[in-house]
């Protein structure tokens, strides 16, 4: 497959405007120059069906897992590492499993989709990490409206409808991404701003 050169960029895969002409071009932040590759292949698949299926099961797994254990008098946080670690052989092993046929949603008229486009690469590896680390609110645990919630029951005893505690979760994770998405220009887009925490985990999938 054909590799095309990337526009300078940093760890969390944000673009810039390029720094240069040549193949000497590099990021203008050297850390994230030695870790994060120079080039990509735009052929690879990305959005298959085991990116979905190991994506979501390891984000629902992993925020049941650490709200289940935030409530410990020591609480334990299963980080998205573990998930990233652990996918890797499972991907390789769906890849090798699963036939090579194509299936179509309602007859094809919601769009189709192969079970197994070839073999476990680079990208479905970091599109499902994406979705485990969604599910660790980011080294957090648990959702930041959760402990709220609970406070609510246990100290003032005011209790919440499932329904009700259900829509604050939900406003308020998706009240973060909303944020996240405004300011992407700012903080994503610029090469210059760099995540060295997501360092560790880009070197992991190389």
């Amino acid at each position: 497959m054909p590799s095309t050169k990337l526009p300078a960029a940093d760890a969390t895969g944000g673009k810039a405007a390029a720094q240069g002409e040549g193949e000497g071009e590099r990021y203008p932040v050297e850390e994230v120059a030695l870790v994060v590759p120079e080039t990509d292949d735009p052929a690879t698949p990305v959005m298959t069906f085991r990116a979905w299926t190991l994506g979501l099961a390891s984000c629902v797994v992993l925020i049941f897992l650490n709200t289940f254990f935030t409530y410990r008098t020591q609480p334990l946080t299963i980080s998205g590492i573990l998930a990233q670690i652990l996918v890797l052989p499972v991907g390789r092993f769906m890849a090798s499993v699963l036939p090579d046929r194509e299936v179509r949603l309602l007859g094809g008229r919601l769009g189709s989709f192969n079970l197994n486009p070839g073999p476990f690469n680079i990208k479905e590896h970091v599109i499902i990490t994406i979705f485990a680390n969604c599910g660790v609110s980011y080294g957090g645990g648990d959702a930041y409206s959760i402990g709220a919630i609970t406070v609510m029951k246990a100290y003032y005893k005011q209790s919440l409808s499932f329904l009700c505690a259900l829509l604050i979760v939900l406003s308020t994770q998706i009240l973060g991404y909303g944020w996240a998405g405004m300011l992407r220009r700012f903080l994503v887009d610029p090469a210059e701003m760099w995540w060295p925490s997501n360092l560790a985990q880009v070197s992991l999938f190389r």
